[in-house]
């Protein structure tokens, strides 16, 4: 058992598992009540994510690269969202956006693997934790840039504006690179404390998109 995590509900014998299942048809159900308002389109990308999904809890038995497959299925909800709202898809801006989410969440899932090296390794599970081993700050800088390039490539092709840039450039880049200079990969606190700091990068991108559309309502009357 992961020492960390053998306090939650199930592990802990608190909740059976037979509440557990109960549990997640509520949240199925509730799902499927939003999933049938969308239009048909995303209703066939929200079913696309589900062989992810599903063989996602099972990956750190068969590959190093669980992140991997965490970051496809996490993150299409790019995809998802942007049919949602348009009833289409350019894959010029979703598909660079989606890739961007799949490097970054290999770089904040790989920190949080760091917390659990030592259990992992002993109950005989993988993780690019495990692969990436004492290279892996050197490792992640690179899937930070691409991380940085991709989101700038889907604001490219979106038309993004100055505020965008300067703000994904800028502030995103420095966030990242401080992250990999104060993370100590050795370290279970500093690497759950780096990990919840990712919340930050999110808003930094969410920010850069709001900055340019102030800044275009601004200078466009």
């Amino acid at each position: 058992m992961v020492e960390r995590t053998r306090a939650r509900p199930i592990a802990s014998g608190v909740i059976s598992r037979p509440k557990a299942f109960v549990f997640l048809g509520g949240q199925l159900a509730a799902g499927l009540a939003v999933l049938v308002q969308l239009n048909p389109y995303t209703i066939a990308f929200c079913l696309g994510s589900m062989p992810l999904v599903t063989i996602y809890p099972f990956m750190k038995r068969i590959t190093y690269w669980p992140q991997l497959v965490l970051g496809l299925a996490f993150n299409w909800g790019a995809l998802v969202g942007w049919t949602a709202v348009t009833g289409g898809m350019n894959w010029g801006v979703a598909l660079p956006l989606y890739a961007a989410g799949v490097s970054w969440t290999l770089v904040y899932d790989t920190i949080y693997g760091h917390q659990d090296k030592r259990d992992d390794v002993a109950a005989g599970v993988k993780s690019t934790s495990l692969l990436f081993g004492d290279n892996t700050k050197a490792i992640l800088s690179v899937f930070s840039s691409t991380t940085i390039g991709l989101i700038s490539v889907a604001g490219y092709m979106n038309g993004q504006g100055l505020p965008f840039y300067a703000t994904v450039l800028g502030v995103g880049s420095a966030h990242l690179i401080w992250q990999l200079r104060k993370v100590n990969i050795h370290n279970p606190t500093s690497c759950w404390k780096t990990f919840k700091s990712n919340t930050w990068f999110g808003g930094i991108i969410l920010g850069a998109v709001l900055a340019d559309m102030a800044y275009n309502r601004l200078y466009s009357d």
